[in-house]
C-alpha cells in the first residue's frame, strides 16, 4: 500500500513538472508572437500559402483519380454505370 502511494506521489509530481514546462513554453511563444506583428504576420502569410498549395494539389491528384478509375469503369462496360459515367468522362474532356 505504501509503496503504491509513493509511485502515485511521484507520477503525480512528474506530471505536474511535465504540465509546466509545456504551459511556460507555450506562454513564452505567444508573449513572442503578440509582441512582434511581423513575425505573426509572417507566419500566417506562410500557413496561408502552404494551405492553399497543398489544397490545390490534393483536390487536383484526387479528381485525376476519380476520373482515372470512372475510365476504368466505362472500359468494363457496366450497363447502367458505364453509360451514366461515360457522359461524365464525356463532360470533363469538353471542359478542359
Amino acid at each position: 500500500m505504501f509503496l503504491k502511494k509513493k509511485k502515485y506521489e511521484l507520477l503525480n509530481k512528474s506530471i505536474d513538472r511535465l504540465i509546466y514546462i509545456l504551459e511556460k513554453g507555450n506562454i513564452e511563444e505567444f508573449a513572442f508572437l503578440l509582441g512582434n506583428k511581423k513575425e505573426l504576420l509572417k507566419r500566417n502569410l506562410l500557413a496561408g500559402i502552404s494551405k492553399g498549395i497543398g489544397i490545390g494539389i490534393g483536390v487536383t491528384l484526387i479528381s485525376a483519380m476519380l476520373i482515372y478509375l470512372m475510365q476504368k469503369i466505362v472500359t468494363l462496360n457496366i450497363p447502367i454505370i458505364g453509360k451514366y459515367i461515360a457522359d461524365i468522362v464525356k463532360i470533363v474532356e469538353k471542359s478542359r
